[in-house]
């Protein structure tokens, strides 16, 4: 936490008092926490070329997040921040690591930064490029999709920075065109999605060619099992800060629901929202499967054509990138996207996040609707659900710790007949022969063999009963000796 001279004298003075007076300490303790909302940029220790950078961004002050983990991080510690999305955690740990990063002409990179996906590295290089304007420093993102080759030759040409997805950073570690031995600060954000996509043989191949001695920094919106024991392995006696407990709803969200009974009706509330063009001027919709994401994409099209774009993992990254931006840039004002959006992109200015269904997980819940109201703006977060979804609804709002409003099924809107295929009744076929329960269960018309037509492993002595039986011909051409002696 970052606090003034005189705030950390009254913290350390109220430290030493007796365990019976702890309560005024804590008291204390949460009075300063609250003063860390008051601050600037000018109350951190940043340099000139930084403070140019912050003015021509036009931050003032510090997200809680940046403000006490400015000082951790600084310090060369392990740091494992959690703060929820959309709270401005790259500039938290890109900050310090700028401030004291040393101007350099080697060609080995210092600075190590992971993240989970393709457009989470486009978006974390731009970032530092814009906190990084007044600073010489080198920078350069690496993903798997593209042409490996022209990776190489910029990763040959020296970087100071290399912001990586962990496959295609392993790929280059073990071509030996990446030296990692230089390595001096490690940051893994979203470290989460990272083990949840399967990353974590990865990462551990990653650690074992990376320098001993160097600080470790973690940032992440969630903390789980694998988590903890990823930083109980690799992390030494980490600085902890955390900002909201994950499942703490974003106060500068307004969140909504409605109850509807299937896909084609869901695409006619949503219709009828989208016309009014001024309120929900750039939504994000959310919708669990790619499948269902193109032919949401289709029908959108058709009634409101020329707003929509679609982004999914079945996409090229040039597509991804290019929704992305026409997106950001306001030439599509409807997003239709996958989880694969639903953590660290920062797209300013979101109206609203529709929920086209329920997510079945309260994390991924979370992170959807963070996508709008990032950095104190206000958003909303509208939720579709049928009553299958109900279950899901009910763990998310258990998870907060309150209710979604629901609103009233809109006036006017057509309540439609027609299913999709995962929302027809499943037809059990009881005598189609080719639908079995499990393979290994016997059909009716199974049954045992005779007793002379069953095998059995007689051992050593059968091989010779049959040797004898049947003799081996004396010589290579007398192939019907046998035969003959029969006769």
């Amino acid at each position: 936490m970052f606090l003034d001279k005189s705030s950390q004298y009254v913290l350390n003075e109220t430290q030493k008092y007796s365990i019976e007076e702890q309560v005024s300490y804590s008291e204390v303790k949460n009075y300063l926490c609250t003063m860390t909302n008051d601050i600037t940029f000018q109350d951190l220790n940043l340099n000139t070329p930084l403070y140019n950078a912050l003015n021509d961004l036009g931050f003032v002050k510090p997200t809680p997040i940046q403000a006490q983990a400015f000082n951790m991080v600084a310090s060369g510690k392990d740091v494992v921040g959690i703060a929820q999305t959309g709270t401005g955690k790259t500039f938290a740990y890109m900050m310090p690591i700028l401030r004291h990063l040393k101007y350099s002409r080697q060609d080995n990179p210092r600075v190590l930064v992971l993240v989970p996906t393709r457009e989470l590295v486009v978006q974390v290089v731009d970032e530092i490029e814009k906190i990084a304007a007044y600073i010489n420093v080198r920078v350069l993102g690496v993903y798997g999709g593209t042409n490996i080759n022209t990776q190489k030759q910029a990763v040959a040409q020296g970087q100071d920075i290399i912001v990586a997805t962990p496959g295609r950073l392993f790929d280059l570690a073990v071509s030996r065109v990446l030296q990692l031995k230089s390595i001096q600060k490690l940051v893994i954000d979203e470290v989460d999605v990272m083990l949840d996509l399967g990353f974590r043989h990865q990462l551990l191949n990653i650690f074992d060619v990376l320098p001993e001695r160097r600080q470790n920094i973690m940032f992440s919106a969630t903390m789980t099992e694998d988590v903890d024991a990823l930083i109980t392995d690799f992390f030494i006696k980490p600085e902890r800060v955390t900002i909201a407990v994950s499942g703490t709803p974003l106060h500068n969200i307004k969140q909504s629901r409605y109850q509807i009974p299937n896909f084609y009706t869901k695409i006619n509330v949503l219709e009828h929202l989208l016309k009014d063009t001024e309120d929900f001027n750039k939504v994000l919709v959310f919708v669990a499967f790619k499948k269902l994401a193109d032919k949401l994409f289709e029908t959108l099209e058709e009634r409101l054509p020329g707003q929509t774009c679609v982004i999914h993992s079945n996409k090229t990254q040039n597509y991804r990138l290019r929704s992305i931006e026409q997106f950001r840039t306001g030439e599509h004002r409807i997003l239709i996207a996958t989880d694969v959006m639903a953590r660290g992109l920062d797209i300013e200015h979101i109206s609203h996040v529709i929920n086209f269904d329920t997510p079945n997980y309260p994390e991924n819940y979370m992170h959807r609707i963070g996508r709008t109201g990032r950095a104190e703006h206000k958003g909303q977060a509208i939720t579709f659900s049928t009553d299958k979804e109900l279950e899901a609804l009910n763990n998310i709002e258990a998870y907060m710790a309150m209710e979604i409003d629901l609103l009233d099924f809109p006036e006017g809107v057509s309540v439609s007949d027609q299913l999709i295929e995962e929302e027809r009744p499943q037809i059990k076929e009881r005598n189609n022969p080719t639908k079995r329960k499990s393979d290994d269960v016997p059909g009716a018309a199974f049954h045992e063999k005779k007793a002379k037509n069953q095998k059995k492993n007689l051992g050593g002595s059968y091989k010779y009963k049959i040797a004898a039986k049947y003799k081996k011909p004396k010589t290579r051409g007398d192939k019907n000796a046998n035969r003959r002696k029969k006769r």
